[in-house]
Formats: C-alpha cells, sequence, structure tokens
C-alpha cells in the first residue's frame, strides 16, 4: 500500500521561496504519476503539477508555470515542489497524490489514488 506524506511548509513573505517534500512510502513504479495540488480555504482544490516518479513529463498550470518546479530523488523516494518568487494568492494547503501509469487524457484527470495530508504555505503581502 502507497503512503504519501508532505512536509517543508511554512510562512513566509511575497518573493520568498519554499521547497515542499512529499515521501512516498511503498512500491510505487517510474511510471506512476505524482501530482501536487492545493487548496485555499473555502475554495476547492486545484491542481498545481504532475510529473512521473521517474522525472520525465511535467507539466504545470499556467498559474505557476515558471515559478514552481517539481524534481524527484529517486533514491529517497521523495517528489519535490520548488516554488519561487511567492504571491500572497499561492497561500494554501499543498497536497501530493500519486497513482498508477495513465495513458493519454487520463493523465490529465484530477483522480489519483494515494493522496498526502497536506502542508501548509502561507504567503503573507
Amino acid at each position: 500500500q502507497v503512503r504519501l506524506e508532505e512536509s517543508g511548509g511554512k510562512l513566509v513573505q511575497a518573493g520568498d521561496s519554499v521547497r515542499l517534500s512529499c515521501v512516498a512510502s511503498g512500491n510505487i513504479g517510474t511510471n506512476y504519476q505524482v501530482a501536487w495540488f492545493r487548496q485555499a480555504p473555502g475554495s476547492e482544490r486545484k491542481f498545481v503539477g504532475h510529473m512521473l516518479w521517474g522525472g520525465s513529463s511535467p507539466y504545470y498550470d499556467d498559474s505557476v508555470k515558471g515559478r514552481f518546479t517539481i524534481s524527484r530523488d529517486t533514491a529517497k523516494n521523495t517528489v519535490y515542489l520548488q516554488m519561487n518568487s511567492l504571491k500572497p494568492e499561492d497561500t494554501a494547503l499543498y497536497i501530493c497524490a500519486t497513482r498508477p501509469p495513465c495513458v493519454g487524457v487520463a493523465c490529465f484527470s484530477p483522480t489519483f489514488e494515494t493522496w498526502g495530508q497536506g502542508t501548509q504555505v502561507t504567503v503573507s503581502s
């Protein structure tokens, strides 16, 4: 059974950078897809970006493109979300998720098999 645990969230000022971690336990193949989502208070969960655990096929929402980067350390079974030039509107609970290999449009579905509990990022102005 796969489990995910996020960490690294903190209170920062606008313009700062934060790196979040998502550690996976259990059996995950390099072709599994891993994604980051975020949810602000009172709002629905929104997609941030995804990639394969092996490191290929990164894809980002337009709202974070150029500022956020997903990377991984396969030896540590960890995926990172590097967030630069943070804005107050980036304030949210950041959640990672993973699912078995997908094909085509299914890879852009918000339905994931396993979710973490999330880590809070707060950006002050």
